[in-house]
């Protein structure tokens, strides 16, 4: 009877090796081989013929560049995550009461369903620095535009031969005072005809009027050729919007703003001043932010990142918030607690085993991020957004490679991952004992 047993015993451990070698021999081939031979590896010089000991981790920790991959990695572990969760369990709790909560969940989730490639190539067209093309700046320069008064004309200037000369700050002055019953003319070069004022008319001298000052302030420039400097010709248009001010002994005495034509008038106390156009005039046009410039571009992919990753963790976090006892929220405000403590004293601690299963998911992933900081980062910034995935291929492929430098980083990496692994195996096992 017990070689029976035995026999079945035996039988049943055969076949069930028999189901774990395909297993084992995958895992073996594309884990435990891999690891095995980038940790042995590393210990060796850039040909792999010379045994360099701890070089190759010295010079993780010397390396410029390396150091500056190191701590992108660190703010990319510290607050990635922590917004990406963050995001996804407002996004979770505030959607749950709503209709279109639904609705909203499938549009936040879906860049899920967009590559990496792709999310860099889009977020690269998103940050690009024009803001007729780059979404952000767009919405930058026109939030900064309805509160900050742009300039007319920024690239306008005064012809080699004028009656202006420059005042130092940006704008220019007449180079004699102005008198009444002497039209005066300020001309300017430097403006493309199709970026003057919508509304521009062709540029008319003005008369001469008894006790005020008249003028003109026009494009000094004739399509085609045929102009004469310094002298209003009849398709010359006026510089519509031109600030111009009566000064003296420094004070601005009066001031006018150029019409449709180019003409303006000042009263007679301008009679005897210099006439300056200032530097808000010539200002250049504000073109938004430098995303991806040095101080910047981390910060921006790490953006992107979490525009992917925030409906990752909305939706583990929705899931859980379904399972929470409606009970237990409804006694809190039954005894009193407004809205904002039974989310942070209710629903936030009950959440607590899905909100650490989604922050160190995302800790493990960011660890590995390497497509989005590839594509987005320019070449002149991707130093400053270097981050240790991407040096693991600069210094593992092209021209100067160093596979020796390149193996001690993927053990590094391999070695910041297993902390964040163990914890979580704890956690899970504490979670399976309960």
């Amino acid at each position: 009877m017990s070689s029976v047993r035995h026999n079945v015993t035996g039988a049943r451990r055969a076949v069930a090796a028999g189901f774990l070698l395909p297993a084992l021999v995958l895992l073996g081939a594309l884990v435990v081989y891999p690891i095995g031979y980038s940790v042995q590896r590393s210990f060796f010089d850039r040909s792999g013929d010379s045994f360099a000991g701890l070089d190759n981790y010295v010079e993780l920790f010397t390396d410029d560049t390396i150091l500056t991959a190191v701590e992108n990695n660190a703010i990319w572990v510290v607050f990635a995550p922590t917004v990406a969760t963050a995001l996804g369990l407002i996004f979770a709790v505030l959607t749950e009461r709503v209709r279109w909560g639904t609705a909203f969940k499938l549009i936040v989730f879906m860049p899920m369903a967009i590559s990496m490639l792709a999310a860099g190539i889009i977020f690269r067209l998103v940050y690009e620095q024009d803001p007729d093309r780059g979404v952000a700046n767009a919405v930058w320069v026109g939030v900064h535009d309805t509160f900050a008064e742009s300039s007319v004309f920024p690239k306008a200037r005064p012809l080699p031969v004028h009656p202006l000369k420059a005042t130092g700050d940006g704008g220019y002055v007449t180079k004699s005072p102005v008198r009444a019953g002497e039209p005066a003319l300020l001309p300017l070069v430097g403006v493309p005809p199709a970026q003057m004022p919508q509304g521009a008319r062709p540029a008319v001298r003005p008369g001469a009027e008894p006790g005020g000052i008249t003028g003109t302030a026009w494009l000094d420039f004739t399509r085609g050729g045929g102009g004469r400097p310094n002298a209003v010709d009849p398709k010359e248009l006026g510089l519509k919007g031109l600030r111009v001010e009566a000064v003296k002994d420094g004070k601005v005495v009066a001031s006018a703003t150029a019409g449709a034509d180019g003409s303006f008038r000042l009263p007679a106390a301008a009679e005897g001043a210099l006439l300056r156009l200032p530097e808000s005039n010539f200002r250049e046009q504000y073109n938004g932010v430098h995303w991806l410039g040095p101080s910047l571009v981390t910060p921006a992919v790490i953006g992107s990142y979490v525009w992917m990753w925030a409906g990752f963790a909305m939706v583990l976090i929705a899931a859980g918030l379904a399972a929470v006892p409606r009970e237990l929220l409804e006694a809190a405000r039954v005894d009193g607690a407004n809205e904002w403590q039974v989310f942070r004293r209710v629903t936030v601690p009950l959440l607590a085993p899905v909100l650490a299963v989604v922050l160190v998911t995302l800790m493990i992933n960011v660890l590995k991020v390497f497509d989005l900081v590839f594509i987005i980062a320019p070449g002149s910034a991707q130093d400053d957004a270097n981050v240790l995935a991407l040096q693991l291929y600069r210094s593992s492929f092209g021209t100067d490679a160093d596979l020796g430098v390149g193996s001690a980083i993927a053990v590094l990496l391999l070695l910041l991952v297993l902390p964040v692994m163990a914890f979580n195996i704890r956690r899970m096992r504490r979670e399976g004992r309960r």
